[in-house]
């Protein structure tokens, strides 16, 4: 899992509550176990119109948000089914961190999980940040370690965060990173088991 811990880039704004996983990636994407690729089926039924051209109209499609890494998104984002293709999608895309104020819970820990930050700011603090996500002059900063999202504007703006979570992207660590950081003390403990409990085997 990619560190994350300082990110400066433009903001896609997009609107829209209760935005679902099946939204954000279809299911005829999800027979891969791969994360590389799904970029192309994101939010597939908005992007692309019915004869699978491009939609002029949808945000990331639009010439001033390209390459956009933030995704300024409404209320209870990633609701619906439980689909970890979901944050590898936006990941594969290049969206490295969300911002709303709410997410569905599974879909706020598969992100933790996969290295994207689902950062929760206030109604009103968000309808305010994606005002300002103007194209790729308008920047915004956010200091993982300091906890802050600073806005085009230069209004900087804290955000709270589970504490391990925080550690886990900070380091790049998801929880199979985290087991094997104690792979001595694992491999010790095993040694030591065989010898007290051969039975066991």
């Amino acid at each position: 899992m990619k560190k994350f811990s300082r990110l400066l880039a433009h903001a896609a704004p997009l609107p829209i509550a209760n935005i679902d996983t099946d939204q954000i990636i279809p299911k005829q994407y999800l027979s891969t176990i791969e994360r590389s690729g799904l970029s192309k089926g994101l939010f597939f039924d908005m992007r692309f119109l019915p004869d699978g051209t491009a939609n002029p109209d949808f945000v990331l499609n639009k010439p001033a948000y390209q390459g956009a890494e933030i995704l300024i998104a409404g209320p209870n984002f990633g609701c619906g089914s439980s689909r970890e293709h979901a944050p590898w999608a936006l990941l594969d895309y290049g969206i490295q961190c969300v911002i709303s104020a709410s997410f569905a819970d599974i879909f706020f820990n598969n992100c933790f999980k996969n290295g994207v930050l689902p950062l929760v700011l206030a109604p009103e603090v968000v309808d305010k940040l994606m005002g300002q996500a103007n194209g790729q002059n308008a920047r915004f900063e956010i200091d993982l370690e300091r906890q802050t999202l600073t806005a085009p504007d230069g209004v900087t703006h804290h955000f709270d965060i589970d504490l391990g979570r925080k550690k886990s992207l900070l380091e790049g660590l998801d929880e199979i990173g985290q087991s094997l950081v104690h792979d001595d003390q694992i491999s010790d403990y095993e040694h030591k088991r065989k010898l007290m409990t051969p039975w066991l085997g």
